[in-house]
């Protein structure tokens, strides 16, 4: 089971990343998770919100460069010693190139977002390890 991910393409600028955030908060679009990285030119911001078909709509119709993207997110109990290793070592011995992680907390555990190089492989890692998944139902509520 993938989730929606909202994928910015911000220009570098000053207040760039200010005006996305505004046009969401003013649709009253949560934000459960962000991530963003940047070169010289451009950033990419990554979020998981509350409604992303929704806030992809919003952005796209105020000329804002965005897509939806399909991300696993997998839920671990952040208590177990070692257990963020282990999630990730079970895509590595299945031969899965990890193309980025980011984390969050949701409901005490954490939220382990990642996107790979084969999501069908990630998914069967994930049914074959038994590991809980995030669900979009999830999200909606929070």
């Amino acid at each position: 089971m993938t989730i929606n991910q909202v994928s910015i393409f911000l220009e570098n600028k000053y207040g760039q990343m200010n005006d996305v955030l505004t046009l969401l908060a003013n649709a009253n679009i949560r934000i459960i998770a962000a991530t963003a990285a940047d070169t010289s030119e451009f950033g990419i911001m990554r979020l998981i919100v509350n409604d992303p078909e929704r806030a992809f709509t919003i952005l796209k119709e105020n000329n804002v460069s965005t897509n939806l993207t399909e991300i696993l997110a997998i839920l671990i109990d952040r208590t177990k010693p070692c257990a963020f290793r282990e999630t990730i070592n079970y895509f590595t011995q299945a031969g899965l190139n990890i193309e980025y992680i980011y984390t969050f907390l949701l409901n005490g555990k954490l939220a382990l977002v990642l996107r790979t190089n084969n999501a069908e492989g990630a998914q069967e890692v994930v049914r074959r390890q038994n590991l809980e998944y995030l669900y979009k139902s999830d999200l909606a509520n929070l």
